[in-house]
Order: structure tokens, then sequence, then C-alpha cells
């Protein structure tokens, strides 16, 4: 297979990763200053609680615009942070908001309360019924307390993907409702020209950022690339690879070790989307995904007839050859994590030293492949078999198996407990923090 291949960052090189993260601090930093100057700019209340109650609003609203540039899905942001550490953020973003907006409406609720005759819950009444607005930010922030709950660890657990985020969607109506409650009754929104000129500004860079990254990207892209199932391979009992091609996928910017999510139409499917990542390094005529029959969805690929229409979202991911920092590789998967480690092997310059680890010889899915492109590119590949105990990736196995460990980066793909373990194990054997990269693939985080 003919690839692209790519030059890795020289060792030197500022980190991708930490260029997008510093951006991102800087825009949240720079924001919150200029939140704080209209708030003061426009003056205070008497009293002290519809001030604090007033700020709070504020920045609940500016986190609000924040967490949706973290799920807009834009490829500058996805390539070097990742979308599971985006997802991430994002979550606990949206936790901070919550908090933001309870602080802004009992502190407004309790500070009227304080100059007039009314209790707290009449009080809130009284502003929704006569304060243009309110009423809307009362529906906007019981929708984000439901969201709020259903995000929390242990309800997510217990939900299907398709109805979190079903739910989730109620966020957008939140987010207009809590804007036109800006709009109506904010005193730093209507303070001053400027200050109304940057909430819209803001408002409308993250609505933008959503709509093109979740919306506009992918639908120009499918169209663009006309993506079909060219063919479909076993490779074992429960493991299948498919092969998608489409139009000038040549200008498809994909790498090796990114994933998509993926949606064949046919009248069954059509509405489930899945993430797998590429097994096999683009080479602008073809795309091919391997997936284990982990579930229902799984398991009927390989009933997919060739030249199904497939709606796929992408490419996403971190997990690639672009966070180079060392000019050697260790590459660690396990089980159906070898996709996109083979992917990488691929593409890779450099020494590389690959360590599969699976249950039984019969568990190695793509081995054979493997064994070719070891050859091919000067590879070592280790073959690690047997139990999850004893732990056959222990620190000590790791550097008796690469001794130079440390000097090189690691990129590891797995199920999450082995991931987990590999993760402390290399923390151990002394590989500095930067050097290891693996990304979590969640569609919820």
């Amino acid at each position: 297979m003919t690839t692209v291949q790519s030059p890795p960052a020289p060792p030197t090189a500022i980190r991708p990763r930490v260029v997008a993260r510093t951006g991102l601090y800087a825009v949240l930093a720079a924001n919150v200053a200029v939140v704080l100057y209209f708030f003061f700019a426009a003056g205070f209340a008497s009293n002290a609680l519809i001030v604090t109650g007033r700020l709070a609003g504020l920045l609940g609203a500016l986190l609000m615009a924040f967490q949706l540039l973290l799920v807009a899905r834009l490829p500058w942001l996805d390539r070097r942070i990742g979308m599971d550490r985006l997802t991430s953020w994002h979550r606990w973003t949206g936790f901070s908001v919550l908090w933001a907006l309870l602080a802004h409406a009992v502190f407004i609720t309790f500070g009227y309360a304080e100059s007039s005759s009314l209790d707290p819950v009449n009080q809130l009444i009284d502003l929704a019924e006569t304060v243009e607005g309110v009423l809307r930010a009362v529906v906007a922030l019981g929708i984000i307390i439901v969201i709020g709950a259903v995000s929390a660890r242990f309800a997510r657990r217990r939900l299907a993907y398709e109805t979190w985020h079903f739910i989730h969607l109620y966020t957008y109506v939140a987010v207009v409702l809590a804007f036109t409650h800006q709009v109506a009754v904010g005193t730093s929104f209507t303070s001053s020209s400027a200050a109304t000129a940057y909430w819209y500004g803001v408002w409308g860079v993250a609505l933008a950022s959503v709509f093109t990254g979740r919306l506009v990207l992918p639908l120009w892209r499918n169209w663009r690339h006309q993506f079909r199932v060219e063919a479909v391979v076993p490779e074992s009992h429960n493991v299948v690879s498919i092969y998608i091609t489409g139009r000038d996928l040549d200008r498809l910017p994909a790498r090796a070790g990114q994933f998509f999510l993926w949606r064949f139409l046919t009248k069954d499917r059509w509405w489930q989307a899945n993430p797998f990542s590429l097994s096999a390094a683009p080479d602008g005529s073809r795309l091919r995904l391997t997936a284990k029959a982990a579930g229902d969805g799984s398991a009927a690929l390989r009933h997919l007839e060739p030249g199904t229409r497939v709606f796929a979202e992408g490419p996403y991911g971190a997990f690639t050859a672009l966070h180079r920092t060392r000019p050697e590789a260790v590459l660690i998967a396990g089980g159906v994590g070898v996709t996109p480690i083979r992917a990488l092997l691929e593409e890779l310059h450099g020494h590389a030293v690959v360590i599969y680890r699976v249950a039984s010889d019969q568990d190695a899915v793509l081995y054979g492949e493997l064994v070719e492109l070891a050859q091919a590119k000067g590879a070592e590949l280790h073959l690690v078999t047997g139990p999850v105990t004893p732990d056959k990736l222990a620190p000590a196995e790791l550097t008796r198996l690469v001794p130079d460990i440390t000097d090189r980066d690691v990129f590891l793909c797995g199920p999450p407990p082995m991931m987990n373990a590999v993760i402390g194990s290399l923390r151990e054997a002394g590989v500095p923090k930067e050097q290891v990269h693996f990304e979590r693939f969640s569609l919820a985080g």
C-alpha cells in the first residue's frame, strides 16, 4: 500500500498540544478580563447580593459560550488536543456553568427579596411574571440542571449514547433562552454599544463554531467525497475490516491514528454513529476501518453490502505523529486497539518497537500485516500473550523489551483497564509524561 509519509516534528519544536492549550487558556483569560471591565464600567447596584449575582451570571454566560467552542469539533483544535480531552474539558466546564448560573439565580433572588416584603420563592415568581426575560432564564436553568444530572457519571453509565445525546441537544435551547434573557435585562450587556457588540460577538463566534464544525464541515466533506463501502473482509470470527472508497480521497486531511464517526446508511443503521479508527494509513484512494463485534451494531457490520453509502464525520483525534517529540517510538497495542497502532507503524519514520498484548495468539488481529510492516520498516515486533495476571507489561517487562524506552515516544491504545495499567507502568519506568500519547475513544466523555 502506498502511503503519504509525513516527517516527525523536530524534538526542539514547541508541542502542538501545548500551543493549542495555551491559546485556549489565553482566549478564556482575555475574555474574563473584558467581562470584568464591562461589569465594573456598568456600575454597581446598592445591594451586594445583586452585584454578586450579576457577576456570576456574566461569568456563567461566558463559560457557556466557551463550552460550545470546546465541542465544536474544529479541526485545528481537535488535531492538537484530541476529542477525548476537549470533551472532558467540556464536561467540567459544564458543571462550572451549572454552579455559576445557580449562584446567579440564588443571589439575584435573595438580593431582590432583601429589599422587598416577599420571601425568596415568591420573589422569584414575581420576577418571572413581571420582568421580561426572567421566565426564559428560569426555563434555561431548569434545562441545564437536567442536563447536568444526566451527565453525572453514575447517570451517564446507565444511559445509551443516543438517549444521552438527544437530551444533551436541549443545551442549544438553553443557550438561546439564556442569551435572550441577557439581551432583555443584562445591565452589562446594555451598558454601552461596545459591551453589546462584545457579547453579540462572543455568542456569534461560539454558535458559528458549532454550526461549522458539527454541521457544515461534515456535510461538505460527505458531499465532496461520496463515501461508499468497497469491500467487507472478515479478519477473524468476530473482527471485520471495511474498505471505504470515494471521490478525491487524496484531499481528505486524514492521518494514521485518527478515527471517524461512521454511519452506514442502511435502513436499520443510518441513525447509529460509531467511532472506529483507521486501521491503515490513508493512501489517497481508500480508507479502512477494522472493528470487533462488541455489540449488535458492530456485529452487523459483517453483513454490509458493497456500494452502501456511508456518512463519515471526521477525521478526529490527536493520536498522530504530529505529536512526536523523539526520533524513535514504542507502539503498544491491546486487543483491537491495534488498529490505530498498525496505521501509525505504516506512517512513522525512525526505529519503532511494537508490543502487541493479547490473551492468545488467536486474538492477534492483523498480526500478519504487522509482521510484514515490521520487516519492511526494520521495526521490532513483540507479541505478548497470556492471562491478565501476572502483568506482562509491568515496568520491569517494558524495560526488558525496550531498554531505552525513556528516550522514545510511546503510543498506546487498548481497552481502558489495560491502558490505565500501562500508563502506570510507564510512569514507574520513568517515561516522561509528554512522551506518552494515548486517546480514549468515547463520544460522551
